[in-house]
């Protein structure tokens, strides 16, 4: 754990995660726009161009955050699960937003990668959503891609919150510039405090 905290903060970019089957790159600007707010939001200096690695590139070790989108399948490699496990087990965090239709590929993907653990839908006084701005609701909802509220699951290996993915509130998508998505900005707001409160509970956890 100490060794990949060093490590880490070598490299405080965020890690955009290449898989097989699925539009991992869309909405291109995110994490440049997201890494940006942090920056004029914190004292956090982080690298404004988003990184791109496969989970079976070693690199993702150096890193301290990975994200992962996308609207349909994915599907990953059995040195890519592996990868990726070894990651979280060491210290890693990785935030995974379903943008419409990745949800049943990707639950698959984390139960063949840690079968005895589930994600757990979490509270909303859990303190990724108040440990720099206060969400006293939770997870907010950015876009209505299913009815009903939006929900925030974690995974938790030995009682750290190593993996945290949001399930119909598309917490992404308010990242893009305005002229994407057309979403106000009172809700592109929330979808940044978001951010940025995933960012900072990755390297403070």
């Amino acid at each position: 754990m100490l060794i990949f905290i060093v490590l880490s903060l070598v490299n405080p970019g965020i890690v955009r995660v290449r898989y097989s089957g699925g539009d991992w790159y869309n909405d291109p600007d995110i994490i440049s726009n997201l890494a940006k707010e942090i920056n004029k939001r914190t004292k956090l200096k982080v690298p404004e161009q988003e990184k791109i690695l496969s989970l079976d590139d070693p690199e993702i070790y150096f890193y301290p955050f990975l994200f992962i989108t996308g609207h349909g399948k994915i599907k990953l490699s059995k040195e890519e699960q592996e990868n990726l496990r070894k990651y979280l087990w060491n210290g890693g965090f990785v935030y995974a937003d379903d943008d419409y239709g990745m949800d049943e590929h990707f639950r698959r993907e984390v139960k063949e990668i840690f079968p005895k653990h589930k994600l757990l839908l979490l509270p909303a006084n859990h303190e990724i959503y108040s440990i720099f701005y206060k969400l006293p609701e939770g997870l907010p909802k950015i876009h209505e891609h299913y009815k009903g509220s939006p929900e925030g699951y974690g995974l938790f290996l030995d009682e750290r919150l190593s993996l945290f993915y949001t399930y119909n509130s598309n917490i992404s998508d308010g990242w893009a510039s305005p002229s994407v998505h057309n979403d106000p900005q009172y809700l592109r707001e929330k979808a940044f405090q978001m951010g940025v409160n995933m960012y900072i509970y990755a390297l403070t956890h």
